[in-house]
């Protein structure tokens, strides 16, 4: 008796046991079902997906594959470029229709984003890695269904349905799910050959012949051209020039500018680099970014006019300065120039804060106000009104800082003359624009309250002459401007300019007094 009664909970332990590495091994089999049917089903949804997005000022349609290579198709003006992508993902990227005025200035665009390519880089990585995104979470939806109609059946009606299928039956069932792949592959269809598949790719190099020099840097292009693209040498030699003037000169500035004798912000201080008016000089937004370094910014202040029309094939200018100063805290408004609402809404969904008409947390424990140019993209919060003019925005911005407790520290606006009813009022320290392409400042403001503010102007950041900054160089001098804040208030300010000669210039780091 004693015996027995010992054996019964032993075998009773021992079928729990095998019951147990049962039930393990059948959820690993189904998470193993499942995780073979998600990937299979991802990769399927990821090679066949694509994306519209707007590429080298281009509406484009891009189609990620695994052939390890950024294959752009130009069209056919310009020959097909080629380029190893740098991981087993490739890329598959056709131009549609651009905005420019004629082919020569449209291959000098090529050319100059080109040479500044990071912006149009990280947006066709974002787009691939959507994708990517997107595929996974289909595949993984889709990998469950096989898994979800196991357990909806159960143990017993599979064991009824495995019962009553036989050889017919599963005949069946295979020449079914033979019909329905090949109703979907359809291999009967073909489709004709395209003009390019009798085409060889060749180096930039060997394309253009032995007398076109091609910069070091673009010995890994390859392209792919036909009789159409034959006639366009001229085009693309000039664009060569373009892009090597253009590499060089902002890529030495940006090397230079490391080195340049700016002070150095204490423990307690906090840096914002401050950019205006940069009409689409993506060529300067690296510069730019080197002297924030070299300054100690941490954070960067847009005050507008980023296009020159605002419209959405200049996106590749949003592109590059949101890349430009990828990591910092970034705030901004849009300029006269920035038409529309295209702009703020895409650096508002680039990470940047765009300023509306509503006292905002700043930099450095600080309070920031700013509103868009009224003469463009509309007025913060005041947008469902019309008919405002400069003057009832000025006053608008000074009513918003004068309700402030504390006193706005400051006030980020396109045009500083915006900020003028609110420095006389006393009721902000300081005013920050740019608009007039023409730097100044800071000048010390005494409002009616006996409380001092200041009002700086930045000068283009762009090296714009008019409306339009895009070149090898910039057009005109291009300003930088650098703001020191310290114990939650301005404590400075320092320019640094570029010449069109490369050549820099640093201004003396102004303290703002009236903070004693």
């Amino acid at each position: 008796m004693v015996v027995e009664r010992a054996a019964r909970p032993s075998a009773r332990g021992r079928d729990r046991r095998v019951e147990t590495r049962r039930r393990t091994w059948q959820i690993l089999a189904l998470v193993g079902v499942w995780l073979a049917g998600a990937v299979v089903a991802g990769l399927l949804a990821f090679v066949s997906s694509s994306t519209n997005v707007v590429v080298a000022s281009h509406d484009a349609v891009v189609r990620p594959d695994f052939s390890g290579v950024a294959v752009l198709h130009t069209g056919p003006v310009l020959p097909d470029v080629r380029v190893d992508s740098g991981s087993v993902i490739g890329v598959d990227i056709r131009l549609g229709k651009a905005d420019a005025d004629s082919v020569d200035d449209l291959v000098d665009r090529y050319a100059l984003l080109a040479s500044q390519p990071e912006g149009q880089v990280a947006k066709v990585t974002d787009a691939v890695r959507g994708l990517v995104v997107d595929a996974a979470i289909r595949g993984a939806v889709i990998g469950l269904l096989p898994v979800g109609v196991w357990l909806l059946v159960g143990p017993v009606r599979r064991r009824e349905l495995a019962a009553r299928i036989g050889r017919p039956q599963a005949a069946v069932c295979v020449v079914v799910v033979a019909g329905v792949a090949l109703a979907l592959v359809q291999p009967w269809t073909h489709d004709d050959d395209p003009v390019a598949a009798g085409e060889d790719w060749e180096s930039l190099s060997a394309f253009l012949g032995p007398d076109v020099p091609v910069p070091d840097d673009l010995a890994g292009v390859e392209v792919r051209g036909d009789v159409t693209t034959a006639s366009t040498h001229r085009l693309i030699e000039s664009a060569l020039d373009t892009y090597d003037a253009s590499k060089t000169f902002y890529a030495d500035a940006a090397e230079r500018a490391a080195g340049l004798p700016l002070r150095n912000p204490r423990a307690d201080e906090t840096v914002v680099v401050f950019v205006s008016d940069r009409h689409d000089n993506i060529g300067m937004d690296r510069v730019a970014r080197a002297i924030a370094d070299a300054g100690g910014a941490t954070a960067v202040f847009d005050g507008g006019d980023d296009t020159s029309t605002g419209s959405s094939w200049e996106a590749f200018s949003l592109d590059s300065v949101s890349a430009a100063f990828e990591g910092f805290d970034r705030w901004g408004i849009a300029g006269n120039h920035d038409h529309g609402d295209f702009v703020p809404t895409y650096l508002a969904d680039h990470d940047w804060t765009m300023l509306d008409g509503e006292v905002v947390d700043g930099p450095a424990g600080t309070t920031l106000l700013g509103v868009d140019d009224p003469r463009s993209s509309g007025l913060g919060n005041w947008r469902d009104e019309t008919g405002l003019t400069f003057a009832d925005v000025e006053n608008r911005i000074a009513d918003a800082a004068c309700d402030a407790d504390p006193r706005v520290t400051t006030i980020l606006v396109h045009d500083a003359n915006l900020g003028r009813e609110a420095l006389a009022r006393g009721c902000a320290e300081l005013v920050l624009g740019g608009h007039t392409h023409v730097r100044a400042g800071p000048d010390r403001v005494e409002g009616a309250n006996g409380e001092v503010g200041y009002t700086y102007t930045t000068g283009t950041a762009g090296g714009a002459a008019y409306a339009i900054a895009l070149g090898s160089k910039p057009r005109r001098a291009a300003d930088i401007s650098l703001v020191t804040y310290k114990d939650g208030h301005p404590f400075g300010i320092q320019w640094v300019t570029l010449q069109t000669t490369g050549v820099f210039e640093v201004g003396n780091w102004v303290p703002l007094t009236y903070l004693r």
